[in-house]
């Protein structure tokens, strides 16, 4: 079988060698305490999107720092809605941002609604933004890109506020009236898949009512080896910025181990479904497993019973993964997993 990392029988098994800060708990408590306290002052706009089938809104809200965060609320049209529908709040990969609003639909063509959440300071990468980040020049120098923004300190890395703007992002679709709070669904391909993750796990034990968290080949897991081994994607910023600044090797992964996915993935209680491409070189295997392997680690107890996680794999696949054909896997599978509250 084809690999661009160890064999897929030790991918199974493998763990991150990524140790957690031992302030960890106490450093995302006092973020999400500090953002909390700003109103989520959600503002929701119709939109005209020429789909007589789909009804779409603008809906913005306060994230990190009470920064406005935009983002698609898209729902099936209203003659076919007759109570609350369980919701997809989906995150967009690295350097994307939501696009147009006719560009994606697809959940709310299954019946569900479908969130969009527009990403700071991204939206440059091919996939329209419209969601600036007020906080660019934070933290000190940096290589282009935004994996070195703000690395100078945990308090200023970019990826404070964007996990803070994913886990806002569910506050705000728990609180439409369309949306049935109980039934969240986080979604997200590559940093997308990153931030469903993380969001996950920072909101274990703060919001309840996620149902599922589906990642596919996510990225910004296990920082310390995907760093050396990811021949090309964001990663490679912080090995040209290393490579430039050689006394910040330590402060560096300093930082990035209160971002790491597989810290905050150990921490969520919803069942998962992953993907892995055995030939990404963008977002590499193992670090996926490390990711998938770490699930709910630290809170197996709270896990629904024979429901925890699973992982599909596409042997021949790159950093693409499983593109159309996991879209009708995650739809059977939200259907085995909602069945009976939808």
């Amino acid at each position: 079988m084809p690999t661009a990392d160890i064999p897929l029988e030790q991918l199974r098994s493998y763990k991150s060698a990524a140790t957690e800060p031992e302030d960890f708990d106490r450093f995302w408590k006092d973020t999400l305490a500090e953002a909390r306290t700003l109103p989520l002052a959600p503002l929701v706009t119709p939109v005209d999107n020429l789909l007589p089938v789909i009804d779409s809104y603008n809906v913005s809200f306060s994230g990190y720092g009470g920064a406005r965060i935009n983002g698609w609320l898209h729902l099936p049209a209203r003659r076919a809605r007759d109570r609350q529908l369980p919701a997809v709040v989906q995150y967009i990969g690295y350097s994307g941002g939501r696009g147009l609003v006719q560009q994606d639909t697809k959940w709310a063509q299954a019946g569900y609604a479908h969130f969009i959440m527009d990403t700071r300071g991204q939206g440059y990468g091919g996939i329209t933004g419209d969601t600036p980040d007020p906080h660019p020049s934070a933290g000190g120098v940096a290589y282009p890109g935004l994996m070195t923004r703000g690395l100078g300190s945990k308090e200023d890395y970019y990826y404070r506020r964007l996990y803070v703007d994913a886990f806002r992002a569910i506050e705000t679709v728990q609180n439409l009236p369309e949306v049935d709070p109980s039934n969240i669904i986080l979604t997200g391909i590559s940093q997308g898949g990153g931030l469903a993750l993380a969001a996950a796990g920072l909101a274990a034990g703060r919001l309840d009512g996620i149902r599922a968290v589906l990642a596919d080949v996510p990225f910004l897991q296990d920082f310390p080896r995907a760093i050396n081994l990811a021949q090309r994607g964001p990663y490679p910023e912080i090995t040209a910025f290393l490579a430039r600044h050689r006394d910040r090797h330590e402060q560096t992964f300093a930082v990035l181990n209160y971002f790491d996915g597989v810290h905050l993935a150990s921490r969520a209680i919803a069942p998962a479904l992953y993907s892995v491409a055995l030939l990404d070189d963008v977002c590499p295997p193992s670090t996926v497993f490390a990711s998938y392997n770490s699930y709910g680690a630290r809170s197996v107890s709270k896990l629904e019973k024979g429901s925890a996680k699973s992982i599909d794999v596409y042997p021949f696949s790159n950093h693409e993964g499983g593109q159309e054909h996991h879209w009708v896997r995650q739809l059977r599978y939200l259907n085995e997993t909602l069945k009976g509250s939808r």
